[in-house]
């Protein structure tokens, strides 16, 4: 059984910036794939970033330059650094925890809105 708790949602106004963080506690090793999707109302659920156990990293080409994803394998947590934000950012991001091929663990969300 794994849990991921996202915190460090909230309002940004344009340009300004967040940092997101997912912990994972339960039955996992360090090394699991974790990332963010995120979803705005009207629009395509999106993965905006992954980080593999070993620190190689993918973005959506809406953030990259702007977002960064890291992790502490100590404290099996991974982190979204947002800068420049734009409106266009806003949406629930939710975190995710790549368990096998068949089944993924994910977080109840966190809303990040950008807006002046």
């Amino acid at each position: 059984q794994v849990q991921l708790v996202e915190s460090g949602g909230g309002l940004a106004q344009p340009g300004g910036s967040l940092r997101l963080s997912c912990a994972a506690s339960g039955s996992i090793v360090s090394t699991n794939t974790m990332g963010w999707y995120r979803r705005a109302p009207g629009k395509q659920r999106e993965l905006v970033a992954v980080i593999a156990g070993g620190g190689d990293t993918n973005y959506a080409d809406s953030v990259k330059g702007r977002f960064t994803i890291s992790r502490d394998n100590a404290k099996n947590t991974v982190y979204l650094k947002m800068n420049s934000l734009k409106p266009e950012d806003t949406a629930v991001y939710y975190c995710y925890l790549q368990w096998n091929w068949n089944f993924d663990y994910w977080g109840q969300g966190t809303q990040v809105t950008v807006s002046s």
